[in-house]
């Protein structure tokens, strides 16, 4: 795994958070533009995991799937813990700080 963080953004977050992150640089896509509205969470995170995206999510099922599993790692925020502008400042952080091969398999919370 080499490169920058690209993260996969689950349906519940607010599409705010993509269109600033990509202002930024970032790679993002979300569950509307990856054609996943509908799908399980087991199906997100196999999304998530065969493109090497983080999963950023504020869906605490994400935590249970996470645990003894192979994933490109995952962003957690509950859906009322953070605002907005503080979810994207995390995510940038996140993004700048770490490397993919250190997120993986690991949980984040904001």
């Amino acid at each position: 795994m080499a490169g920058r963080i690209r993260f996969h953004l689950d349906e519940q977050v607010d599409i705010a958070v993509a269109r600033a992150l990509r202002r930024y640089g970032v790679d993002v896509i979300t569950t509307v533009e990856a054609g996943l509205r509908t799908a399980s969470d087991e199906e997100q995170l196999a999304y998530a995991r065969r493109e090497q995206r983080v999963l950023f999510t504020h869906d605490a099922d994400f935590l249970r799937l996470a645990a003894g599993s192979d994933h490109a790692g995952i962003a957690f925020c509950q859906l009322t813990g953070r605002s907005v502008g503080e979810i994207i400042r995390s995510l940038l952080l996140i993004h700048e700080v770490m490397r993919p091969e250190e997120i993986a398999r690991r949980v984040e919370f904001l």
